[in-house]
């Protein structure tokens, strides 16, 4: 039984404490330099001693790799950025409970159940990742006509049994920075898809997330998200207390692809590249509140969108977008209620975008209800604004049973005389 405490301030001491199945808690003092891959066995924990205790690991190598029933809190870790800093062995039965608290990394993080892996619990909090690219992590999930770039931050349930359930608990996640994203998606939740393995979370929450895709523009087939929830994935509760920006074309800021009960947005949600989208949802989600601005920037970058699945309620303070092809809203699928308490303005007008794998031509309309698109209920306040020439504020191809606009209707490109 693995119950003796050791401080380690070399790399050869941390090797050695490593490998003795006697030493349960290995505390690192200092920065150590150089450090190859390590394995933690079950039951270890790793921690920081002092406040400057960092593992940096030999370049071109992945970091820590976890067994089961691992601990590793109050430690800076670092990777090269397309490394995994922080993974685990899926060659073991079960990963048990890892723990993962307070850390700074560089690289990956990557956690997933597969091969001998078929059950257990991951904890992380306080995780922040400063930089990391999962660009090149090629297994990826498919689905509405494309596939997804894994994320600086990934919990992924690869196996096809319905069966096989990792729970999860997740808050203080937080990657990149402003200007200098992490590659790939940024925060990544899945499961095995609609009928393969689960990832049930109580909690979801981050802090701060930047992101980057690096994908080529005009590409029809390949997304990220900011903060992304993939199918097969079950999360109560999703909180985004920072804000979530992302910066390259075919970057999703929000994304459902699973189910989700409450998503709470109390940070602002920014897109610049081309096709992103501010929430974008094709899963199952009982009630959306954002509480920020969605701004997006990109040709085709909508702010909203219901394409799949559907929404029960959804209430957004602001909705803006700035390129052609931009819609502010736009609902394809039966949802329940929607509320805008401050309007949806788009300053663009018609454009491409890409829809399920499709590069669509869209007008950026304000507010857009597709063929097969209802609601029960839309109450917009603050109005519906459009600047671009001949685009409307209001498609309405579907059902709406209660329609209410506070604030009036404004096209204020004009242009209509030519149509």
């Amino acid at each position: 039984m693995n119950t003796e405490t050791r401080q380690v301030s070399t790399v050869a001491d941390l090797q050695a404490a490593v490998a003795d199945e006697q030493v349960g808690n290995i505390v690192v003092c200092g920065a150590l330099a150089e450090v190859p891959s390590l394995r933690l066995s079950p039951g270890q924990q790793l921690t920081g001693g002092d406040s400057q205790a960092a593992l940096h690991f030999v370049q071109g190598t992945h970091g820590l790799e976890l067994s089961a029933d691992n601990q590793v809190h109050g430690l800076q870790l670092f990777a090269d950025p397309d490394r995994r800093a922080v993974f685990n062995d899926t060659g073991v039965d079960g990963i048990g409970r890892l723990v993962l608290q307070d850390l700074t990394i560089e690289g990956v993080v990557q956690l997933l159940a597969r091969d001998r892996v078929r059950n257990g619990h991951v904890e992380a909090h306080d995780i922040d990742i400063r930089a990391a690219d999962a660009r090149g992590y090629e297994e990826r999930p498919n689905g509405y006509g494309v596939e997804v770039i894994p994320g600086a931050f990934t919990l992924w349930n690869q196996h096809d049994d319905r069966a096989v359930t990792m729970t999860a608990d997740l808050t203080g996640l937080s990657a990149g920075r402003a200007g200098a994203p992490v590659r790939g998606s940024g925060v990544f939740v899945s499961g095995g898809g609609e009928t393969g393995g689960r990832v049930v979370a109580h909690r979801l929450e981050t802090g701060a997330v930047h992101s980057d895709g690096g994908i080529a523009p005009g590409t029809p087939n390949r997304i990220t998200g900011g903060v992304f929830v993939v199918s097969g994935a079950f999360v109560a509760n999703v909180r985004n207390h920072g804000p979530v920006t992302t910066y390259g074309p075919n970057d999703m800021v929000l994304d459902n692809w699973g189910t989700v009960d409450c998503w709470i947005v109390d940070g602002k949600v920014t897109s610049y590249g081309s096709s992103g989208i501010g929430f974008v949802n094709f899963g199952t989600l009982d009630r959306l509140e954002v509480n920020a601005l969605i701004e997006t920037f990109g040709q085709g970058s909508r702010g909203f969108n219901v394409y799949a699945g559907t929404v029960r309620s959804a209430e957004f303070e602001r909705v803006v977008t700035h390129a052609d092809g931009a819609v502010g809203i736009q609902i394809s699928q039966p949802v329940g209620e929607i509320a805008v308490r401050r309007g949806i303005e788009t300053w663009g007008g018609t454009g491409d975008s890409l829809v399920k794998g499709i590069v669509v031509r869209l007008a950026a309309t304000a507010l857009s209800i597709k063929p097969g698109g209802s609601a029960r209920k839309i109450a917009i306040a603050g109005g519906l604004v459009t600047h671009g020439e001949g685009v409307n504020v209001l498609e309405l191809h579907g059902a709406i049973d209660s329609l209410e606009i506070g604030g009036g209707f404004t096209a204020a490109g004009g242009g209509f005389e030519r149509i």
